[in-house]
């Protein structure tokens, strides 16, 4: 297609309807963009911050499966100067084309076609909600217009014994950008050319030539056996027409960012993967910086005071190491180490937690212990209460217990010492 002068017009698509059936308990109530991750943010937050720091400013983000806490987050956090025309707006799914809700990412954005009618873009970026990671998409979508592609997908090199857990995409022996193939979870995966014992994994991220997308997901919507699923049905549609690129991650470079976090992109689609990711947060040199002040990731938290530490004496000491610490938590006499807490938290004297990600407004009683733990909003811990110290008991006390042995407690669910 011919671009007008100047920058492209460019409309960013997040699909946000995720379930997020692995991430259970913690999207039982919630849809899993909206997560809580890292203390004070939701997952949709990196990837919003992500397109807004690339320049975008038109943005629609299509929800569907329990959306009322993401469309809450979305609307009182994500508002942009209409002065300007530029929004971000969620969608929830609407049933525009019939009767039918979303029956894929693939037919949510056919579904929302209206919203592409209306801004009239050149180019549409079209973005996960639930991975956690760093990405100029401005740099993808220059690499997009100068190759002429349909579309163009973000990858990221993986291990070959990993091909199996992903989307693989083979690239043509002359010409190491176009896809020649997209497999799902091959079992006997080609490696790249200059690479042989890497693959390149899909990271679920995608610029289309706008012209393009409406007439993919248009043919799709009315294809018997289609799953409607952008990975699964229009990548291989386009890859078919030799119209299909990708862009090597590798060749991302963000504004403030460090070789330790370089490449930094995490799936947190588990509750382990979930666990691990906020682990790589609280190091001395963390492998994901969210003190990148360069390329900042957004979000709102609340009108929250400082985080206090209290007691000094008398065997008391409030105290945290190696953990990050929301604003309006206090710990009061208690040691905690190696953990993610979340905002107006409280764990009370003569605790220690250890290893542990605990959401909002969780109450730690005295004297209790706590180790390798998820502990999601408004759960209350008595007073010495142990977990994570006798994974029979855990299970008992109808404690979700992961392969990797972490203790997952559900969103206001009671718990007994």
């Amino acid at each position: 297609m011919a671009y007008r002068t100047g920058a492209p017009k460019v409309l960013a698509i997040v699909l946000a309807g995720g379930e997020g059936k692995r991430l259970m308990p913690l999207t039982a109530d919630r849809a899993k963009p909206a997560v809580p991750f890292g203390g004070i943010y939701r997952l949709v937050d990196f990837a919003l911050s992500n397109v807004v720091n690339s320049g975008y400013l038109k943005v629609v983000v299509l929800t569907q499966y329990k959306s009322h806490s993401l469309d809450r987050h979305v609307t009182k956090t994500w508002r942009m100067s209409t002065m300007l025309g530029n929004y971000v707006a969620p969608i929830p799914a609407q049933q525009r084309m019939g009767k039918s809700w979303y029956l894929g990412s693939a037919d949510a954005i056919y579904q929302s076609l209206n919203t592409i009618r209306d801004e009239k873009p050149d180019i549409v970026v079209v973005v996960g909600a639930d991975h956690v990671y760093r990405m100029d998409f401005s740099q993808m979508v220059e690499q997009h217009i100068e190759s002429g592609a349909g579309v163009t997908v973000a990858a990221i090199r993986q291990p070959i014994a990993m091909a199996d857990q992903f989307g693989v995409i083979e690239v043509a022996d002359e010409d190491p950008t176009r896809i020649a193939a997209f497999r799902e979870k091959p079992a006997d995966p080609k490696g790249l050319p200059d690479a042989p014992e890497e693959i390149l994994a899909s990271m679920g991220n995608y610029v289309f030539s706008a012209d393009v997308l409406v007439e993919a997901v248009t043919k799709d919507h009315v294809l018997e056996g289609s799953r409607h699923d952008m990975g699964g049905d229009i990548v291989p549609a386009l890859v078919a027409q030799e119209a299909a690129f990708t862009y090597d991650f590798k060749k991302n470079e963000i504004p403030g960012g460090t070789d330790r976090d370089k490449g930094y992109w995490r799936d947190v689609g588990t509750l382990d993967s979930y666990f691990d990711a906020h682990m790589d947060l609280i190091s001395i040199h963390p492998i994901f910086n969210l003190y990148n002040y360069d390329w900042p990731i957004f979000t709102d938290y609340g009108p929250y005071p400082p985080a206090k530490f209290v007691h000094g004496h008398h065997g008391r000491f409030g105290e945290a190491l190696n953990s990050a610490v929301s604003p309006g938590t206090v710990i009061s006499g208690a040691r905690v180490t190696n953990s993610v807490i979340g905002a107006n938290c409280r764990v009370h004297s003569y605790s220690e937690v250890d290893q542990a990600v605990l959401l909002d407004k969780v109450i730690i009683g005295r004297h209790c212990r706590i180790r390798r733990a998820i502990i999601d909003k408004n759960v209350i811990v008595p007073e010495g209460t142990e977990i994570g110290y006798d994974h029979d008991h855990d299970r008992t006390r109808g404690f979700e217990v992961t392969e990797n042995g972490i203790v997952v407690i559900g969103k206001d669910q009671e718990v007994t010492p």
